[in-house]
């Protein structure tokens, strides 16, 4: 197997890490644990690539959450900052499948924020 879409996957979500500056040992480490599960899903089914960055974005989200909880600030990653008010709150992946094409979704507006791979422009 190609593993390019799972690298490509990778870097993405570490670049969107490393632009809220959650590039942590233990975020890598959730990221690693997703790529390589998401590895064997993708052997299982090739025909799901475009939807690994997504998948693997939403596998590390879902990772930190449980990990440190939603009131710890690295269980809300990526936390909106395109919303002047309101709650602390976090984006979310869309489409919901995780591609393809995934974006960061605001979940209070629904507003597109980023492409994933791209926080660090938003």
């Amino acid at each position: 197997m190609d593993d390019s879409v799972i690298y490509a996957a990778r870097a993405q979500v570490l670049a969107d890490l490393q632009a809220r500056g959650l590039c942590t040992p233990d975020s890598v480490t959730l990221l690693e644990e997703a790529c390589s599960e998401r590895r064997w899903w993708l052997q299982q089914w090739p025909d799901g690539a475009p939807y690994i960055a997504g998948l693997i974005a939403q596998d590390v989200q879902d990772g930190l959450a449980d990990k440190f909880g939603r009131s710890a600030p690295e269980g809300l990653w990526p936390v909106c900052v395109t919303c002047p008010s309101g709650p602390v709150h976090t984006l979310h992946i869309d489409p919901d499948l995780g591609g393809p094409d995934p974006r960061w979704v605001c979940e209070e507006s629904g507003t597109p924020v980023a492409r994933l791979g791209e926080l660090s422009h938003a």
